[in-house]
């Protein structure tokens, strides 16, 4: 990578966001997510607390993912290691993510129910990065077998794709194509 202006001085914080999915029965995914901020030196806050270097946050994500449509089954949480014990009333926040659909809107769907005063940013922000890793996982776990013939589900995947960036949009010749072979399938 080149840039104009170079990292200089001593690292002060990290985050680490890792995003997993393993195959669990065939039909359905795991996706595991896990967020890790470290800070290097001891950090003053503004309450006039001091919180000793080390791992602030490192919280932990498990979806259980229906393949055939991308609905969240079940979601399990981790909080391996939070700053304050206030954190730890947050350990369910995401259950009503419980029985969505991992499509357009997601992002608001989840802001509503888990984000602000009843949620954990955190949280909140591990789950919006699972998102697009999970269609990946998803993907790779299809793409382990031979195309699907169900028009259906191909046309799910078509409007999940469209217009997510300059590949994918809706008056290119990716788009085109895709959907000229989903309309090929209806046939």
């Amino acid at each position: 990578m080149q840039s104009v202006w170079k990292s200089k001085g001593e690292k002060i914080h990290t985050r680490n966001i890792t995003v997993t999915t393993y195959n669990y029965d065939g039909q359905r995914i795991i996706v595991e997510g896990f967020l890790k901020d470290d800070r290097f030196q001891d950090s003053h806050v503004i309450t006039g607390e001091t919180f000793p270097g080390g791992v602030i946050h490192h919280m932990g994500i498990r979806l259980l993912v229906n393949c055939s449509s991308l609905l969240i089954e079940e979601v399990d949480v981790d909080l391996l290691s939070v700053p304050r014990n206030e954190c730890r009333e947050t350990i369910n926040c995401l259950a009503p993510v419980k029985g969505l659909t991992i499509t357009r809107g997601f992002t608001a769907k989840v802001k509503k129910l888990a984000g602000g005063k009843n949620g954990c940013t955190h949280l909140v922000e591990l789950l919006l990065a699972m998102a697009p890793a999970a269609v990946q996982g998803f993907a790779a776990h299809q793409s382990q077998k031979t195309p699907t013939s169900d028009p259906a589900q191909a046309k799910m995947i078509y409007h999940f794709l469209l217009n997510t960036c300059r590949a994918w949009r809706e008056d290119g010749p990716l788009a085109e194509s895709f959907k000229k072979m989903i309309d090929r399938k209806k046939t």
